[in-house]
């Protein structure tokens, strides 16, 4: 499925006003990625320097430390902007990094609207270290922005949303929500990590910032940790900027190279992690040892209408309930072609419990409480045939 241009958004730039505006897959391959000036060399150099040469005092290229910047992170940077319609990007060491240093923007006293369905290790950031500063957190059901508008105070200044959420596969309306972020002057964040900028664009509907962890479908070989977060606001990117400089965590000039290596397939993957998926969620729904399947591409959910309206495929993560944590644990021993580790996004397929990996720092109180249950399995479908996957997945189930 072809990715749709970015449309236009009121006060935010797009790729159409922009001097690069080729299409989603051009942009992947060329912009950040133009051959080296010196060398001519096709692929980005690794810039592996810590400091750079100055001329003389206070006279430099643009590089004087590599905390401060670096040539590859620079590349990857535009390229990351560009493709999620954005103004200027930052990368940061792994996702979790990236969403800490988006929270610096924030100060003590300040509110935040979270989406109760998150990864586990956002709240556990926002509860057990943020809390900390003074920052106050409300997790409400995003899927009806009702419960968003209810939620916003005087003293909000974020809405932190996750589309689809991990793992319920919930989708959130995200043109809705913005209305009610831009009208109470709220900023709106979205994790835009499951579906990619490739099947999902959230500044197109009204985002502030996006935020991915570069380690899953943008690196997509299971080989680099990395965050990012995407800046519709000059301003926005200074401040990360300052944060990069200023407290580190920042992308590994080898990091960034992996991403923009991984990058220039983004398109062919997704294509083909979403025909995957959507085989591998029809098998799902027809076993007999399978209670139930959440995935956006089924007709049965029930935000499919949504999902078609505000992504442009429907991607590779499926999650499924097998009845029980012995069921699971059954299955799970038995794979062979999928892989049981935690991650997702990769080539290959990746299959776990979000039980006891992705969710397990929430509690079995908290993971009742928003519907994970010890029988869920999650699959982020690879792009290895597709055929391989499903009977590697019914011979595993056999085991229930």
């Amino acid at each position: 499925m072809r990715n749709a241009k970015v449309g236009k958004s009121q006060g935010r730039r797009t790729n159409d006003e922009r001097p690069n505006h080729h299409g989603f897959s051009t942009r992947a391959i060329h912009t950040g990625q133009e051959p080296d000036q010196e060398t001519g060399a096709v692929t980005v150099p690794i810039y592996a320097t810590s400091t750079y040469v100055q001329q003389e005092i206070g006279k430099h290229k643009g590089y004087e430390y590599a905390r401060v910047s670096n040539p590859t992170r620079t590349r990857l940077e535009q390229n990351l902007a560009s493709l999620e319609g954005g103004v200027a990007s930052r990368v940061f060491a792994s996702g979790m990094a990236a969403i800490n240093a988006l929270c610096t923007m924030y100060k003590s006293g300040d509110h935040v609207v979270c989406g109760d369905n998150l990864y586990g290790g956002v709240p556990r950031l926002f509860n057990q270290i943020l809390t900390g500063y003074g920052i106050e957190f409300t997790y409400v059901d995003t899927s009806d922005a009702r419960n968003v508008e209810r939620a916003i105070r005087k003293s909000t200044r974020m809405v932190y949303v996750e589309t689809p959420t991990n793992p319920l596969m919930t989708i959130s309306d995200l043109r809705a929500i913005s209305e009610i972020c831009r009208s109470k002057h709220v900023d709106l964040v979205v994790d835009n990590t499951f579906m990619s900028p490739y099947f999902q664009q959230p500044i197109a509907h009204g985002a502030d910032l996006v935020v991915h962890s570069t380690t899953k479908f943008l690196n997509g070989h299971s080989d680099g940790l990395g965050g990012v977060v995407v800046c519709t606001k000059p301003e926005q990117a200074e401040q990360l900027g300052f944060v990069q400089k200023a407290a580190g965590a920042i992308l590994s000039p080898f990091e960034c190279w992996l991403v923009l290596r991984g990058v220039k397939t983004l398109a062919v993957r997704m294509e083909q992690h979403d025909r995957n998926g959507r085989a591998v969620a029809d098998f799902l729904t027809k076993h007999k040892k399978v209670e139930r399947v959440f995935y956006p591409g089924l007709p049965d959910h029930p935000q499919y209408a949504l999902a078609k309206k505000q992504m442009t495929g429907f991607g590779a993560m499926i999650t499924f309930e097998t009845g029980s944590l012995a069921n699971a644990n059954k299955m799970l021993r038995r794979v062979q072609v999928c892989s049981l580790g935690e991650s997702l996004g990769g080539v290959e397929t990746l299959i776990s419990h979000p039980a006891t990996m992705t969710h397990a720092a929430l509690g079995e109180e908290g993971r009742r409480q928003i519907g994970i249950t010890d029988g869920m399995v999650r699959i982020s479908v690879g792009i290895e045939d597709v055929e391989d996957i499903i009977a590697d997945l019914d011979q595993a189930l056999s085991a229930i």
